[in-house]
């Protein structure tokens, strides 16, 4: 057997392993940070390849890999949690618990990782520095980014730049598309109460008839994107819950509803957080009622460093040839916890093409999500390219 036909070999053992793991992780989709039987498969991979490791952050894991010598550090991050969704694919590796589901690709994150932890592990001896993998839990509810980095994760290692990647069912598998700037959106929930006076129907105008007002303040609502905001600048404001009421002939004392607010601009995040207040409070007033609200902070804008989206850019052309990489131009209004450690250093979240090709894809989120698992190697490749070429120096800050 010659050389090139070893390292043929060694590449579909790589493969077949990528696609085992992947598959032992869908089988076993867990939700928020109660990622027991995931962080289990995800230890024992690390232990058999000797790299240490440690949780963070309940069930978040953190290991650090040496090179040969001291040098820069890099974050690669997964995110390991899966969505409450009833998974409608008949497979052997098949969501084994009902109402959950890796619909969002996650488990594909996570064997991309553990892919590139292998094959940084083989090359430890080509490059200085280190690099610490993140296998973070709870990217679908609370976040698990901020806990693990008030945790202590970034002052024990101390890293210079993060990378992730994220499953496009778009793009087909074997392409990778990087923005430049802005990826994801900031998000803040708000919860609204109108409270008044309840009366009969047949008697409105002995009552404040809360269920017309909170109308209106939803009305108005909806009006503040497209008339504060430029229309050139992505912002988006939705009521998704409204609530108010047990019976068609009485007019009732409180109505909840409750929505989300993504935004591209810190400035406009505050700005728009301040008119919905306002909006909320001063409608009711006027109509002798009152309105309350309340804010959720969720992540912050998702931003990727210019240089070092160029060095994935970079990295992936080298991987997969300049023809299946892109510059994406439009930011997904979607949110993502990455945004955590890139408030914190530079760094990349780039999308990794997971489609067959064929226009027939499922959404992210949807039960019949399905990547196509040749994007295992791409994604592992990627990640491993990207990580060498920044400890090497091709990235100067």
């Amino acid at each position: 057997m010659n050389g090139v036909e070893k390292e043929n070999d060694r590449i579909n053992v790589l493969y077949e392993e990528l696609v085992a793991v992947r598959r032992r992780l869908h089988a076993c989709p867990e939700l928020d940070f109660d990622l027991k039987e995931t962080a289990g498969i995800v230890g024992g991979q690390l232990d058999s390849l000797g790299i240490p490791w440690r949780f963070v952050a309940g069930t978040g894991i953190a290991a650090l890999l040496e090179g040969k010598e001291p040098g820069r550090t890099v974050l690669l991050r997964a995110d390991m949690d899966a969505l409450p969704v009833e998974e409608e694919w008949e497979v052997p590796w098949r969501s084994r618990y009902p109402g959950r589901m890796h619909a969002c690709g996650h488990d594909v994150h996570t064997a991309c990782l553990l892919g590139a932890a292998r094959r940084l592990t083989e090359r430890r001896a080509d490059f200085a520095g280190r690099v610490l993998f993140v296998f973070q839990p709870a990217e679908e509810t609370s976040g698990g980014a901020l806990p693990m980095i008030l945790d202590g994760l970034l002052e024990r290692t101390s890293p210079d730049g993060a990378f992730a990647l994220h499953c496009d069912p778009s793009r087909p598998a074997g392409t990778v598309g990087v923005h430049l700037g802005a990826v994801r959106a900031a998000s803040d929930m708000f919860d609204c109460v109108v409270r008044g006076r309840g009366t009969h129907g047949a008697e409105p105008h002995n009552g404040d008839d809360v269920i017309a007002v909170a109308c209106r303040v939803v009305g108005a609502l909806h009006e503040l994107v497209g008339r504060t905001v430029s229309p050139a600048e992505p912002a988006v404001l939705s009521v998704g819950s409204f609530h108010g009421g047990s019976a068609r002939n009485v007019l009732p004392e409180r109505v909840v509803f409750s929505g989300i607010l993504r935004t591209m601009k810190q400035e406009t995040r505050i700005a728009l957080k301040a008119r919905i207040r306002r909006t909320v409070m001063n409608i009711p007033d006027v109509l002798g009622a009152v309105g309350e609200v309340t804010f959720t902070e969720g992540y912050p804008v998702l931003v990727n460093d210019p240089e070092l989206a160029d060095l994935v850019l970079r990295a992936a052309a080298e991987v997969l040839g300049e023809e299946n990489v892109s510059v994406l131009m439009d930011p997904s209004m979607g949110v993502d916890d990455f945004s955590y450690f890139l408030q914190r250093m530079p760094g990349c979240y780039f999308m990794l093409g997971t489609g067959s090709g064929k226009g027939e894809d499922a959404p992210l989120h949807s039960p019949r999500f399905n990547p196509d698992e040749r994007c295992l190697a791409v994604g592992t490749d990627v990640l491993v390219r990207t990580a060498l070429s920044f400890l090497a120096g091709d990235y100067q800050k």
